[in-house]
């Protein structure tokens, strides 16, 4: 269990030193809940800025929440990790005033590539269904300990 407690930690560090970075997510209002190895949750409240002429959350929101969590995920172990596709299937409509979660869980990696699945709920209602497809580059996030 050492190993999975280390890398649970790295997850941790690498994610606190995205999340520095990260203006977007954060600019939406985006708060980062949880992270591990191939696991990212985070949460945002639909805003008054954020509802679309239906009168519900504009789904480029949605999809944003979504593509942060996979973000935090696929970067979890501290090797540089961008998106090469992704997709959402909107389920439910979101409303001004909902608390939106996203959850993202890692499916399954072959060589620089995995790919991920992103649940967006509010409460126990499913609100979206993402997949993120990953690529790796070279380098890493936190400077490589030697």
């Amino acid at each position: 269990m050492a190993g999975t407690r280390v890398s649970h930690e790295l997850a941790a560090r690498v994610a606190a030193a995205m999340w520095a970075e990260d203006t977007a997510s954060a600019g939406l209002g985006m708060r980062l809940l949880d992270v591990g190895v191939g696991t990212a949750r985070l949460e945002l409240t639909v805003r008054d800025d954020m509802v679309n002429g239906h009168g519900i959350a504009h789904g480029g929101f949605v999809f944003s929440l979504a593509d942060s969590a996979f973000a935090f995920a696929c970067n979890s172990r501290n090797q540089v990790t961008v998106a090469q596709a992704c997709d959402i299937v909107f389920v439910a409509p979101a409303h001004r005033g909902d608390v939106l979660v996203a959850t993202a869980s890692e499916r399954t990696t072959f060589g620089r590539n995995a790919i991920y699945d992103v649940t967006v709920t509010r409460g126990d209602e499913v609100i979206a269904e993402f997949r993120g497809r990953s690529r790796q580059l070279s380098g890493t996030i936190l400077p490589e300990e030697t």
